[in-house]
C-alpha cells in the first residue's frame, strides 16, 4: 500500500484501467492519459484536496465538518419538496377548487450534488464494512 496519496491514486487508477479495459490499445491509451495527468500536476492537486477533505471531516467543529451533512439535508429536503410535497400540494389544492402551483426548482443541480454526496456516503459504508476505524 502506498504511503503518499499520489502513488495511491496512481495505483488505484492503474488497477481500474486493468480491470475495466480488456482492449490492449484502449488500456495503453488510458495509462498514457493517467501519466499525462500525473505530469501536469493534476493528480497532485487531487491528492492534496483529498488530504484537506480528511482533515476537514475529522474536525470536531460543526462549521468545518458539518457542511457536508448540511448540503445533504438541503438537497434531500429540496428534492422531497419538488418530487413529493409539491405534487401533493397541487393535487390537494386542485381538489379543494383553489389550485396552487409551487415554485419549480432546478433539480438538475440538486441531483448532481446529491448523487455525488451519496457516492461519498457509499464509499464510507464500504469502509465501515471493511473495518476501517472511525473517530
Amino acid at each position: 500500500m502506498a504511503l503518499d496519496p499520489l502513488t495511491g491514486i496512481l495505483d488505484v487508477g492503474k488497477a481500474l484501467i486493468d480491470k475495466l479495459l480488456p482492449d490492449p490499445k484502449a488500456k495503453a491509451d488510458a495509462l498514457q492519459k493517467l501519466e499525462e495527468l500525473k505530469q501536469n500536476g493534476d493528480l497532485t492537486v487531487i491528492a492534496e484536496q483529498a488530504d484537506i477533505n480528511k482533515i476537514e471531516a475529522a474536525s470536531p467543529k460543526l462549521f468545518v465538518s458539518g457542511w457536508r451533512p448540511f448540503i445533504g439535508w438541503v438537497c434531500g429536503a429540496a428534492l422531497a419538496f419538488q418530487l413529493v410535497l409539491g405534487p401533493m400540494i397541487v393535487w390537494g389544492t386542485s381538489i379543494t377548487g383553489h389550485p396552487v402551483s409551487p415554485p419549480v426548482m432546478q433539480t438538475e443541480l440538486l441531483t448532481t450534488l446529491l448523487v455525488g454526496m451519496l457516492g461519498l456516503g457509499g464509499m464510507r459504508t464500504v469502509e465501515k464494512l471493511n473495518g476501517v476505524a472511525s473517530k
